[in-house]
């Protein structure tokens, strides 16, 4: 093989492709020149002049990019098949992606991160994962499934696994629990993400000492730059619901600052929306426009990530590096891409088959829900979760009894409510919630970060118990409900997270769903799934519920 590189690379052995006279976009020296790139057995033999090859494609001047990494992802976020969701990451120019696999695993343990790699093994496209390091992500709720260091250890053997996924449980780290230190010494010299939102001062350097090297939690600049000098990789997000990216860039770009240690990531993006615009396609874009040099934000779209993550064979037009690559018109817009990976051009894919067993589709398990468990608890003050436009961090407000009553006839608030779905406990967690919007009925998803319990929003009990209800019946999804009547639901009938229609179905159905939610009143400012399944998440400030109760994660204590 390497006697076979390195004829080609000389000129003297064939290539299988030759790329002529293209303008590669060289993310080592932040420079545009015009060369040949020759491909062997699906790598970069060289990159100059060169004449012998089973194939010429002759680009006439189009650039040459590399592939784009998207740094974190949660594919389940998608609602997506893995492999249905792969095809669409891949026709925005992304070949690799570095996934936590934690949603699924919250629901099914070994076997749900099993059926992510089984689903995608056909695919052409470098599926990484990182090992779900909190499973679940606190005690303070119900999972389906735990993953003890044991666990981890199994799964950290498969194919394709580069390191530990974002640790969340920020207090058990700096209170140096046995526990998690050793989870985080299994992975030692590999990249251990981390979850640190709003960590700042010595508890941020606490954090990092125990060996965490990412975070994608910054939402301002201030926070960003701090892990940056703090020596932490910011991974700056851009997805559905978390949309960080114009806050960090623009930092970024008016202090002038070496983005070597950033890279971009999604977290959770629906399909509808990575249909319209791409994933780390649009953050390049986005980036651009708001003034950042093109080459710089092709950098951290690709070098930058392949560093952070040890890639060695990816991220560069260079020799010995995996032909992985993009060839387009523009390196601002980047539209109309052709995509190669491995040499290969990527044609028209058709996404694997689902592959099921009684634990991916048999995972909703509630006991009977009465209107009587939906009732709030009569105290003098309730806390309310404050939603914020655009973010998945809450604010915390208090109301006395009489004016939440008010509140909710008057629809100024919503009740919300969280049942486990796992194990039919018959936990209910029941709290006011701000800032969503519904005017009238229900909406419920099993979709609800990162235990994936049932979650409910509505104006009424009766509509809310009929939108758990109804989740029940199709084992997992989404639905609205109104004035009695199931208004629309889409089954989520893998796992509870996603569905086995082909994208153009899923995606019309996402659409769907998504209008009426809006037509009943549901905030703009926020997306009426993928942030409401984030007010489940007891790791990100200020406020959550469970189904255990409503949950303050600046004291890490449910509040009486």
């Amino acid at each position: 093989m390497k006697k076979k590189l390195i004829g080609t690379a000389r000129g003297i052995l064939q290539a299988d492709t030759i790329f002529k006279n293209a303008k590669i976009v060289d993310v080592l020296t932040a420079s545009i020149y015009e060369a040949d790139v020759a491909v062997v057995d699906g790598l970069i033999a060289g990159v100059g002049k060169y004449t012998k090859a089973n194939e010429i494609v002759d680009l006439k001047g189009k650039y040459i990019c590399p592939a784009f990494i998207n740094s974190h992802c949660h594919v389940e976020s998608s609602m997506a098949m893995p492999s249905v969701y792969c095809i669409e990451e891949l026709s925005w120019g992304v070949t690799t992606l570095i996934t936590d696999p934690h949603e699924i695993a919250n629901v099914s343990g070994i076997d749900g991160i099993s059926y992510m790699f089984e689903n995608t093994k056909d695919i052409p496209i470098n599926y990484y994962v990182q090992v779900p390091s909190c499973v679940p992500s606190t005690p303070f709720e119900h999972s389906g499934s735990t993953l003890d260091i044991l666990a981890i250890a199994q799964i950290a053997q498969m194919n394709g696994v580069l390191g530990m996924g974002e640790m969340m449980n920020v207090p058990a780290v700096l209170s140096a629990d046995t526990d998690v230190l050793a989870k985080i010494d299994w992975f030692k010299d590999r990249p251990i993400d981390g979850h640190a939102p709003q960590l700042t001062g010595c508890d941020l350097q606490g954090y990092i000492i125990a060996g965490i090297t990412t975070d994608h939690e910054s939402t301002t600049w201030k926070e960003a730059k701090e892990k940056l000098r703090s020596g932490m990789c910011v991974l700056v997000r851009q997805g559905s619901a978390s949309q960080n990216l114009e806050a960090i860039i623009k930092g970024a770009i008016e202090e002038n600052i070496d983005t070597t240690n950033m890279a971009f990531c999604t977290d959770d993006k629906h399909l509808a929306d990575i249909r319209k615009e791409g994933t780390i396609r649009y953050c390049v874009v986005k980036a651009i426009e708001m003034g950042m040099n093109p080459l710089k934000a092709i950098q951290i779209a690709t070098i930058n990530a392949a560093r952070i993550y040890g890639l060695k064979h990816l991220g560069s037009i260079t020799a010995g590096k995996q032909a992985d690559f993009i060839i387009c018109d523009d390196i601002t817009k980047f539209e109309n891409l052709t995509v190669y990976h491995k040499g290969q051009k990527i044609e028209q894919i058709v996404p694997n088959k689902p592959i099921w067993n009684h634990i991916i589709d048999s995972s909703v398990n509630i006991k009977d829900i009465k209107i009587s468990d939906l009732k709030l608890d009569k105290k003098e003050k309730y806390p309310v979760i404050k939603m914020i436009s655009h973010q998945i961090i809450t604010d915390k407000e208090e109301m006395l009894y009489n004016d939440a009553i008010t509140a909710l006839k008057k629809g100024d608030i919503c009740k919300i409510a969280v049942v486990e779905r796992h194990h039919a406990t018959g936990n209910i967690g029941v709290g006011l919630i701000k800032g969503y919007g519904l005017k009238k009925g229900a909406v419920a998803t099993t979709v609800a970060h990162d235990s994936h319990n049932m979650i409910v929003v509505g104006t009424n009990d009766e509509d809310m118990l009929l939108a758990i209800n109804e989740l029940k019946r199709v084992q997992g999804g989404y639905t609205i409900v109104q004035d009695g009547e199931i208004i629309d639901t889409l089954p989520l009938n893998i796992a509870g997270l996603m569905s086995d229609l082909p994208a153009e179905n899923l995606i019309k159905r996402l659409d769907d769903l998504t209008d009426k939610a809006y037509k009943a009143g549901v905030s703009k400012d926020v997306d009426p799934f993928i942030t409401l399944s984030f007010m489940a998440l007891p790791v990100i400030p200020k406020i959550r519920i469970t189904d255990i109760g409503m949950f303050d994660v600046e004291s890490f204590s449910f509040i009486k």
